[in-house]
């Protein structure tokens, strides 16, 4: 994290919880327009003039399809079609943004410079030079998922959530300035990291973390459902697996959107049993949890059997056998 950004963000009373995981005081208005602070997702930048050559043969998403003005979310697989990330990818000028978590970036970095070979592309981890910030304002109607508008060298994504919310990537300064002008002059109010989570677990982006890397086909995700899949641009690494399993039938796991009446939320890939069997039979995992402000019960995306299999009987291992409830 810039320390610049850092120290702005302590004189706003941030608690540090640690690198990826901040807090403030919770909010006097529960509707107001809010604002959060994003270090668990970090960006990592691929420049060169044949960046989008060597991504369009790595990625699930069309690379090409990616401008300044439209973002696009996708996968880095494996050779058996196993996401080893989920992440968003943007367009600044001649370079590529790729927005995932922060605990991924080296592994992911690491996976793509294998590909590099004698093209002329560079890698670069742009944590400490870009900060993230979420943006979310019930007044403002979303546009198309992941749009992007470019200003002064910030750049905003859009996202769907049950309210309008954007990723804003700028520098440190622009950072600080796009802050304090929301904070002191626009109404908004400070949030910190798990609400932000908590946000892009409700409208089911399928943030994949180190527990949960090479566990699953983009499909079990639902990237396929967010445009984060091209099933015609050609090959890339894993596409066989992927293009398999979407013209020879579907995905014998889905995601889905669940709750669960635990004060502590689930760790990435915690087993989910069917309690309804004679033995505990494992039927899925949780790929995310977060707690909102206030709530008792934690909302989860997890991977279940396609057809959900028998709901009334889901409850996490290892945890007391807490009872999970699928949301529509």
């Amino acid at each position: 994290m810039n320390p610049n950004w850092k120290n702005f963000l302590l004189s706003q009373q941030a608690t540090f919880e640690s690198d990826t995981r901040i807090r403030f005081p919770s909010p006097s208005d529960p509707n107001a327009k809010t604002l959060y602070a994003v270090p668990h997702l970090a960006v990592l930048t691929i420049g060169g003039k044949d960046a989008a050559l060597l991504l369009q043969g790595q990625l699930t998403c069309n690379v090409n399809d990616v401008t300044e003005t439209q973002g696009s979310a996708g996968a880095l697989c494996n050779p058996k079609g196993r996401a080893i990330a989920t992440f968003l990818l943007v367009k600044s000028a001649d370079a590529f943004l790729m927005i995932l978590p922060a605990a991924l970036l080296e592994p992911v970095k690491k996976r793509l410079q294998m590909y590099v070979l004698r093209s002329n592309v560079t890698l670069t981890d742009s944590s400490s030079e870009l900060c993230l910030i979420g943006l979310c304002d019930p007044a403002t109607r979303d546009g198309a998922l992941f749009a992007t508008s470019q200003r002064e060298e910030v750049i905003s994504v859009a996202l769907s959530a049950p309210q309008s919310r954007y990723l804003v990537i700028a520098e440190a300064d622009k950072a600080i300035a796009l802050w304090s002008e929301r904070v002191n002059h626009q109404g908004f109010q400070q949030e910190g990291t798990e609400q932000w989570r908590y946000l892009d677990i409700l409208c089911r982006f399928p943030w994949v973390m180190p527990e949960t890397s090479e566990e699953f086909i983009p499909q079990m995700l639902g990237l396929d459902l967010l445009g984060g899949i091209s099933f015609t641009k050609g090959c890339y690494t894993g596409q066989e697996i992927v293009a398999r399993t979407h013209y020879l039938g579907k995905a014998k796991r889905a995601l889905f959107l669940a709750e669960c009446d635990t004060l502590a939320a689930p760790a990435p890939n915690s087993t989910i049993i069917d309690d309804g069997a004679d033995t505990e039979q494992a039927v899925g995992k949780v790929l995310e949890a977060a707690h909102g402000h206030g709530e008792s019960v934690c909302k989860m995306l997890v991977v279940l059997q396609a057809s959900g299999g028998n709901a009334d009987n889901l409850k996490l291992k290892d945890h007391n056998q807490h009872k999970i409830t699928l949301l529509p």
